[in-house]
């Protein structure tokens, strides 16, 4: 790996303008390449796609200037909604590190098209989808006032999200030990309504991950438990960038949890 996933978290923004410009062919060869050999911890095949959008009749209401998209599906196995948000979030991270933005959208899109465009057949999901280009110099007025309106650059405090041992103990920063800058990674990870779901309770070498909230039932799955799949691809990256590997699994010891949040997976340190 060229470039470093946390730099690129504290760098990268969500883009929803574009200067119409296609893609190269050396930027789109090199996205298409990653892409066919991306994978997950979650033994689920995720099949991605890149679209044009004249083509395919692609377009969504938020985005301007974009003539790309990249696009999903995976199987409805267990746990695939994590491996579609891990592995949409690996694109993401590298397009970005090739100077083209992106933007997870799920509701804000013409489906039919993009499932027609991506063959979704019985038994399998497209949640998620973003455009792919090189980011305009100036936001749309749209897109500015939807940042603001979501509060885009704002995250929870560190000891809202993430606890030490139980609920019970908020965890500071500074306490959080080697967990610390991957903690850090999934804090300012990209949400849904920047809802931020994700809450964090570490054990020694265990990092136990929850969702808290819900959104309304959807035929798509859980759009929460996509966005828990993003915080973990951003917490096994970090931590690999400080040489601390491990591995996911899921845990019948994990602490309990308040009403309203829900225990997902565990990350054992190795």
């Amino acid at each position: 790996m060229s470039y470093s996933v946390k730099e690129i978290i504290k760098q990268r923004r969500s883009v929803r303008t574009f200067d119409e410009r296609p893609l190269s062919e050396e930027d789109m060869n090199a996205l298409r390449e990653y892409i066919s050999a991306t994978d997950t911890p979650f033994s689920v095949p995720v099949t991605f796609g890149l679209l044009g959008a004249k083509e395919y009749g692609l377009s969504s209401p938020v985005i301007v200037g974009a003539n790309t998209y990249l696009a999903a599906k995976a199987e409805r196995l267990p746990n695939h909604e994590f491996a579609l948000g891990y592995a949409f979030e690996k694109a993401c991270i590298y397009a970005w590190s090739k100077g083209i933005g992106t933007v997870m959208l799920a509701a804000s899109l013409n489906r039919a098209a993009f499932e027609r465009a991506m063959d979704v057949g019985e038994g399998e999901v497209m949640p998620v989808a973003s455009p792919v280009g090189y980011p305009a110099k100036r936001m749309s007025v749209r897109e500015s006032v939807m940042r603001k309106g979501l509060k885009a650059d704002r995250r929870l405090p560190f000891d809202k999200l993430f606890f030490d041992g139980s609920f019970e103990r908020g965890l500071k920063e500074e306490n959080a030990g080697v967990f610390a800058p991957a903690l850090e990674a999934v804090r300012w990870a990209p949400s849904a309504g920047n809802r931020q779901p994700w809450r964090v309770v570490t054990d020694g070498e265990r990092a136990h991950f929850y969702k808290a909230g819900s959104l309304p039932k959807s035929a798509l799955g859980d759009i929460q438990k996509v966005d828990i799949g993003i915080a973990l691809m951003h917490f096994e990256a970090a931590l690999s960038e400080e040489g601390i590997s491990g591995r996911f699994e899921f845990s019948d010891a994990a602490p309990a949890a308040p009403e309203g949040v829900s225990y997902t997976v565990t990350f054992v340190r190795e």
